[in-house]
């Protein structure tokens, strides 16, 4: 497993919760055991195990005696919620702080956004 700078655990809870909101996870579907995951990254099943439990935890996956571990109802859109909220804190508020040093309104950044965003596109 490729180490992105945290813990290991985290990082297989980050990568279930990618699939759960990409949607190739959905939900009421069986989620990967964790001797699958221990396999699949080749880390300590424990180790998969406390990933998986950080999911349960936060209520993306829960337990069904006897046949594994599933995707909760209503997961992914608890998971986009809680990333949009944190892309927000991680980008647009450092921007809109930047922003105001600079004298731009909200409408003049997103007068940028759309500028960006088409120069982007006609460069592909």
């Amino acid at each position: 497993m490729k180490d992105d700078g945290g813990p290991l655990f985290q990082q297989i809870a980050d990568r279930v919760a990618d699939s759960i909101v990409d949607g190739s996870l959905a939900e009421e579907t069986r989620a990967p055991s964790t001797n699958e995951l221990a396999a699949f990254y080749r880390v300590n099943p424990a180790t998969a195990a406390k990933g998986i439990t950080l999911l349960v935890e936060q209520g993306v996956l829960y337990k069904r005696r006897g046949i594994g571990m599933f995707v909760a109802d209503g997961a992914r859109d608890r998971l986009r919620r809680e990333r949009q909220e944190s892309f927000a804190v991680r980008y647009l508020d450092p921007l809109l702080v930047e922003a105001a040093r600079l004298g731009l309104d909200a409408g003049d950044v997103i007068d940028l956004i759309h500028r960006r965003s088409t120069d982007a596109t006609e460069k592909e």
